[in-house]
């Protein structure tokens, strides 16, 4: 085959990519594990069997059943995603050469764990792999009820354990794509990014990656009893029990929309979810002790992680974007703010602050109107805080963490959205004209755009490269972190009113409260 058919064996059979005019090459849709259906439905990953023959690799995979948030759904269709072929990854390698041993980077998106796949135009690896000569994996991991809910007879956090399958496929594999297996960086954002602080703790994950970045860690894990409880009114909904057996009979494109219609009541069961019902968060990682053995900020204090690098940070305006697609700018009354800060404000089990929570937001922010009081809560509390103090948890335990706030203004929307959540995937990629990175940057980015992607992705590739990210670790005196701005600096963490107030809130399990 010539250089527009590159051809690769992996340890499951010969893989048929395409190649590109700069002499890069891309295989889409490889398969990592089994389809999880059948009887291997709800269960854990399961390798996959090898195959004769060349493979033809150049589309993506079947995404994994959608929530119909942001019209995810409508991106999938019911024969492919009941056929269960949703576990497979992407590969761009600037030089499919065995010997080549470049980094490489291995993305996890995003997606409140119940949306995300690999497919999406924003998550092409193309111009990061050949710009930062490094090889870039993508992939596809079960979210919503498939990869999260707890199932009766079921394991666990099983998009976790399809994250762990496909890294060590990776292990196996990335040689012969031009990769160096010894040097892995695993880059996650949103749901990405906590599932990477989960996998900065499993045992399962030990030694697959040395290196990693958390963008936006959310803060939400739940416990086994929260988790349950959850998974209770998901199988009350269709009138079944919450078991392998019950909901194995239930087509898999069915299930988000009953995660989708559970979530959306609720308020209805915020006396025994708390701030997750709030949150409208349906599925999270669980914190079984099996699988996950402790929330991420306990087990890296304890050392856990102590041995990965780590990058972590989160965007200034992190819960901008969710109030706009909530339809809540310019719309917040005083009596929502208070019921947030009452919910999100720190103090009390799982976050949740009562009272003390509003007056210490209040108190701190003395200038702040409702809507920005409502805003900066949910920001802190589901995204800032836990990024924060994940840093911090992974210096006490002995390791080294570089932190960043990335605090340049999307221009999309007549640049309302500030520095909102999201806005760093199309820095990181450098696909910034299609999908998301059109709403938040507009149609014909401007020139700030693309330098600042361009620095965003030297210092991501730096750091896989095991060069440093550019900026020296962070330390809880001098707390110097990377602003990454039209001009990027090097600052005292700005956010330090918000650090004050959640100085002595533990983020962990998210309790059943009742």
């Amino acid at each position: 085959m010539g250089a527009d058919e590159p051809q690769v064996r992996t340890t499951a059979g010969v893989v048929r990519g395409a190649g590109e005019a700069s002499g890069s090459a891309v295989f889409k849709g490889i398969p990592f594990a089994e389809p999880p259906v059948g009887a291997l439905r709800f269960g854990a990953p399961v390798p996959v069997r090898s195959w004769d023959g060349v493979r033809k690799s150049v589309a993506y995979g079947a995404p994994p059943p959608q929530s119909a948030a942001f019209g995810m759904d409508a991106l999938v269709s019911g024969d492919a995603v009941d056929e269960g072929d949703w576990l497979t990854l992407n590969v761009w390698t600037p030089d499919p050469d065995p010997g080549a041993g470049l980094p490489v980077i291995v993305w996890m998106h995003g997606g409140a764990y119940v949306i995300g796949m690999s497919g999406l135009p924003e998550y092409d690896g193309g111009r990061l792999a050949r710009e930062g000569a490094v090889v870039v994996v993508t992939l596809n991991y079960r979210v919503g009820i498939e990869g999260f809910a707890q199932i009766e007879g079921a394991p666990a956090n099983r998009g976790l354990l399809d994250q762990v399958a496909a890294l060590e496929w990776v292990r196996d594999n990335i040689r012969a794509f031009g990769g160096d297996p010894g040097r892995v960086t695993v880059v996650g954002q949103s749901a990405g990014a906590g599932s990477l602080a989960a996998l900065l703790t499993m045992e399962r994950a030990a030694g697959l990656f040395g290196r990693a970045v958390a963008q936006s860690v959310p803060g939400t894990f739940f416990s086994p009893e929260l988790a349950a409880d959850i998974a209770r009114e998901f199988a009350a909904e269709m009138g079944v029990r919450p078991t392998v057996e019950d909901l194995g009979a239930v087509a898999p494109r069915r299930l988000p929309a009953v995660a989708d219609a559970v979530g959306a009541r609720g308020g209805a069961f915020a006396e025994r979810w708390g701030p997750t019902a709030h949150a409208l968060i349906p599925v999270a990682p669980v914190v079984d002790g099996d699988v996950l053995p402790a929330a991420p900020w306990e087990a890296l204090a304890s050392g856990a992680g102590r041995d990965v690098e780590l990058v972590v940070g989160h965007t200034r305006d992190e819960f901008r974007l969710m109030m706009l697609l909530r339809g809540l700018t310019g719309e917040v009354t005083g009596d929502q703010a208070a019921v947030a800060l009452r919910t999100f404000g720190p103090g009390g089990s799982g976050g949740s602050g009562g009272a003390a929570g509003g007056d210490v937001y209040r108190a701190a922010f003395p200038a702040a109107s409702d809507e920005e009081l409502y805003e900066l809560v949910q920001s802190d509390w589901l995204f800032r805080m836990p990024s924060l103090h994940l840093a911090e948890a992974q210096i006490a335990g002995g390791g080294r963490a570089h932190v960043y706030e990335l605090v340049w203004e999307a221009p999309g929307m007549g640049g309302m959205l500030g520095a909102c959540h999201g806005l760093d995937v199309p820095l990181v990629f450098g696909n910034l004209g299609e999908g998301l990175p059109a709403l938040l940057l507009g149609e014909e980015p401007p020139a700030e755009a693309e330098e600042l992607s361009r620095l965003v992705r030297a210092a991501w590739t730096g750091f896989a490269a095991g060069e440093g990210p550019g900026w020296s670790a962070y330390d809880v005196e001098q707390r110097s972190v990377r602003l990454f701005d039209a001009k990027p600096s090097v600052a005292p963490y700005p956010e330090e009113v918000s650090r004050g107030l959640w100085r002595e809130h533990v983020f962990g399990a998210l309790p059943l409260c009742g």
